[in-house]
């Protein structure tokens, strides 16, 4: 996916994944009730700082801070951006 975004420094442009549809035992969540994904894909990504390379790269599966970021709407998509120190892991 192609986005004309470039973030800036060490920011992190972030597609969340879907909230999740049904529990595990298979009951349907309400919209009302669903919690925010604390995960994503990069889709793109900064330079980072002259002192700190970044260490994600766009394509990245990754866990991110439930309030981390900053949600965006470009061309009808979500989106989120935020700082690298933001994320938490790549998986």
């Amino acid at each position: 996916m192609s986005v004309n975004i470039k973030p800036l420094a060490d920011r992190v442009l972030v597609e969340p994944a879907a909230a999740e549809e049904k529990t595990a035992g298979g009951i349907i969540i309400p919209d009302t009730a669903k919690e925010k994904p604390q995960r994503g894909t990069v889709i793109a990504v900064g330079n980072g700082k002259p002192d700190e390379p970044m260490t994600v790269k766009e394509g990245d599966s990754v866990l991110y801070g439930k309030y981390a970021g900053t949600e965006i709407t470009v061309e009808g998509n979500e989106y989120l951006i935020m700082r690298e120190s933001d994320i938490f892991a790549i998986i």
